[in-house]
């Protein structure tokens, strides 16, 4: 069975187009997706604006808003399409010659999108959008206290609190999960006392930087599951393999962190699509408009669930309707 697996799990080329490192790295990367994935790609920037109408005579308080991107792929001009049809209409009764000395509002698509409007001095606030948490509190950490709080996030990786939820779908008993964090993702431990609905207990590992992997994987040996959480100091292209395949030899699954990490070989993940963080984008805007209050930095709300149907036979996990419709989905757009 191990021989079977070890077959398929040919990691390279899902680790060069899928985001299992999204905005892990220090490698400036993207959003782009094959099929309904997520992927990471360097790219150049590039600049998306929505055009200023006729001024208006009355003194307007509002904002205008800019889509930056750091690519024109496919899928960035599916995501810069879809929320600018989301937007115009939320920043609509703004958007007049009065309003351009006020207030923008950037939203900013992928790590290096983000990068480059933190750098801007402007009277802005940002709102980020498929880049991980990771990424988001490291740029936000080496702003100003003021310019930092002016950035929010829906972030690109999954909630814990949903991923623990599913475990529990997944095994049907109290399970035992086991995360491995590094300083970067230690703001994570929280989250993961939390223990999802109350059937999951969380055993956490600090990984210093540089320690050995395997070592680590041998302390949680007796756990039911890995949950694999974006870290760059964990999860990288030389050590990926060799984390499946260790938690395989010991019946552990790996609850992944992005769809096409479950099938090169994790078990399973909740991941949101395009229009699931675009929803929540909008929302946030939609907040911050109406209240002057920018939302806090958020995991993503709506979401799906993905498993891997080969990996759960061999672990003998009976994966049941209950866990391949774990979804909450984002409310229909309106006309």
């Amino acid at each position: 069975m191990l021989r079977r697996l070890l077959r398929k799990l040919n990691l390279g080329p899902c680790l060069r187009r899928d985001d299992v490192l999204h905005a892990l790295a220090e490698k400036p990367s993207s959003p782009r997706r094959r099929g309904s994935r997520f992927a990471c790609a360097a790219a150049i920037f590039a600049f998306a604006a929505l055009p200023a109408h006729a001024a208006s005579a009355a003194p307007t308080p509002g904002f205008r808003f800019q889509i930056v991107t750091t690519d024109d792929s496919a899928i960035t001009r599916r995501i810069v399409d879809d929320l600018a049809r989301r937007l115009v209409p939320v920043f609509s009764a703004f958007r007049t010659e009065l309003a351009q000395r006020r207030r923008l509002v950037y939203v900013a698509v992928g790590p290096d999108a983000l990068r480059d409007v933190a750098a801007r001095r402007c009277d802005c606030v940002v709102i980020s959008a498929f880049t991980s948490s990771q990424v988001v509190r490291a740029i936000q950490a080496a702003l100003p206290p003021p310019q930092a709080a002016a950035i929010t996030a829906v972030y690109a990786e999954p909630a814990p609190a949903d991923q623990l939820r599913l475990a529990a779908l997944l095994y049907r008993r109290p399970v035992r999960l086991a995360a491995i964090l590094s300083p970067d993702t230690a703001f994570l431990k929280p989250a993961l006392a939390a223990g999802g609905d109350g059937r999951s207990r969380v055993t956490v590992l600090d990984a210093a930087f540089g320690e050995d992997i395997n070592r680590l994987l041998n302390q949680i040996a007796q756990t039911d599951a890995l949950l694999a959480l974006p870290d760059s100091t964990v999860y990288n292209a030389d050590n990926f393999r060799n984390i499946l395949l260790s938690t395989y030899r010991h019946k552990q699954g790996v609850i992944g962190f992005s769809s096409d990490m479950v099938k090169a070989g994790a078990l399973a993940t909740t991941y949101s699509e395009v229009e699931d963080i675009n929803a929540q984008v909008e929302e946030m805007a939609l907040a911050f408009v109406a209240g002057g209050e920018l939302p806090a930095p958020q995991f993503p709300r709506y979401f799906r669930t993905v498993v891997n149907e080969g990996v759960a036979r061999s672990l003998d996990v009976d994966v049941s309707d209950a866990v391949r419709g774990f979804a909450r989905p984002a409310p229909a757009r309106k006309p």
